[in-house]
């Protein structure tokens, strides 16, 4: 054989043997993700950059309720969901008596009134025992974190308050604002539900408690930030674990309210990431697994909330993206 057919066979033989291995690597590499499909799949699905990447939504009209501090969420979150997803309808329902919350959105799914619900809060025992009563069990799937904050009327002048002063004005062992600093008025709490404690007025809705606080030098309401940051008529206290570590729930600077609305303060989500401000809490999505179609919408609702697209949402609407 001449040297030049030498040569030839043997570049022959080397492209061969390059593909020989580059196939085994192929199949090795196959056959090794598909012992690790369903995970892969799982992590696209809760990770996915968009609506359109989310599996297994389903088709028809699902009813759900529950926190009025997802407001601002749902409000951008549902009309982007149904461009993308037009046959999962989606309704939110008040309760028949009462104010809409955490709690009766949790009560309206226990008792099938809701496909899945909103929650400000985690599920409790009594509530986790109820539905195994009921035959099937509740899981919260976090998807944001929410900072809490205080308004109170723009007229009341004290740098702010610490979170143990917080703890005592609910006590009731800080009763007046000039405990703190501020003008001799006694503290009025307005809360929406779920409260007690003396010199407290239970008012139907935020809206309504944030009305009264503007119109009372005495008042105070405690709600989520991205809610009581933007108004116009309250201001928001600074808080803090000691009173020399004050941290704003609003960004610096501070828009005068003389401002608004042409101008708005926003929440202070920087903070309430790191946990330098000191009264955070998460947002989940309560979930019945019952395998039914209820679970299957609740779970793809939360996955919507968990794609990248979701969690931008969230993050516009003033909260805290969790991933």
């Amino acid at each position: 054989m001449s040297q030049k057919n030498e040569t030839t066979v043997l570049i022959l033989a080397l492209l061969i043997t390059t593909g020989l291995i580059g196939l085994g690597f192929w199949w090795f590499t196959s056959n090794s993700g598909d012992k690790t499909g369903n995970l892969t799949n799982q992590t696209d699905q809760s990770n996915g950059k968009t609506f359109t990447q989310v599996k297994n939504v389903p088709s028809g009209l699902f009813s759900y309720g529950g926190s009025t501090t997802w407001a601002t969420i749902r409000r951008d979150l549902d009309p982007a969901i149904q461009t993308v997803w037009p046959q999962f309808k989606l309704r939110y329902t008040h309760p028949v008596k009462g104010t809409p919350s955490t709690g009766a959105g949790i009560r309206m799914l226990l008792d099938n009134q809701l496909s899945f619900a909103h929650a400000s809060r985690p599920i409790e025992d009594k509530e986790y025992e109820q539905a195994k009563q009921r035959g099937f069990t509740l899981v919260e799937i976090p998807v944001a974190i929410d900072g809490r904050a205080i308004a109170v009327h723009p007229s009341l002048n004290i740098p702010g308050i610490t979170m143990q002063q917080r703890d005592d004005i609910y006590a009731g062992k800080i009763t007046n604002w000039k405990q703190l600093g501020g003008p001799n008025l006694r503290i009025k709490r307005y809360a929406v539900q779920g409260d007690e404690g003396d010199n407290l007025e239970i008012v139907p809705t935020p809206t309504e408690a944030i009305r009264k606080v503007a119109e009372d030098p005495a008042g105070m309401f405690e709600a989520s930030a991205p809610l009581l940051v933007p108004q116009c008529k309250v201001k928001t206290l600074s808080l803090g674990r000691s009173s020399a570590q004050l941290i704003t729930p609003y960004k610096q600077p501070f828009v005068p309210l003389s401002e608004c609305p042409s101008k708005r303060n926003e929440a202070n989500t920087e903070a309430f990431l790191s946990g330098e401000y000191p009264l955070t809490r998460r947002l989940f999505v309560a979930v019945k697994k019952n395998n039914q179609i209820d679970q299957q919408a609740g779970e793809a609702y939360a996955n919507l909330l968990l794609t990248e697209q979701g969690q931008k949402m969230i993050e516009k609407a003033g909260f805290v993206r969790i991933r």
